[in-house]
């Protein structure tokens, strides 16, 4: 089993364990839980205001999802410093971190790039 398998393996259980505490009335992220169960895309990105990376990230994003392709997608942002109940559901250990679901399933996530090529790719994968 290649590395990427393991991961997609890891983040499927991922899912599994925070779609249900979601569902427990524990709504740490408004709107997230009825998103992944719409199936649509979604990105979630997780940032801090002292984070360099973020920085980069964030216009790249913001001008991808103002873009007719992305149109339909969910962003969620999440801050790296207060939301740390978030992070432990989503298993995201970093700040800049891109999570992308499609269909009701996380489909990839990266962590510290910040070219407009890498990012559009890996939010192509949630269409």
């Amino acid at each position: 089993m290649n590395r990427r398998h393991v991961l997609l393996s890891f983040a499927a259980v991922a899912l599994a364990i925070a779609i249900p505490v979601f569902a427990a009335g524990n709504d740490p992220l408004p709107g997230f839980k009825e998103a992944v169960a719409a199936g649509g895309p979604i990105i979630v990105h997780v940032t801090a205001p002292w984070c360099g990376e973020c920085k980069l990230q964030k216009p790249v994003v913001a001008k991808l999802l103002s873009t007719p392709d992305f149109k339909d997608m969910k962003e969620f942002q999440v801050d790296f410093d207060t939301q740390k109940d978030v992070l432990k559901l989503l298993h995201v250990q970093m700040q800049s971190t891109l999570i992308v679901y499609k269909g009701g399933k996380e489909v990839d996530r990266m962590t510290g790039k910040t070219n407009p090529a890498a990012i559009e790719a890996i939010m192509r994968k949630a269409l």
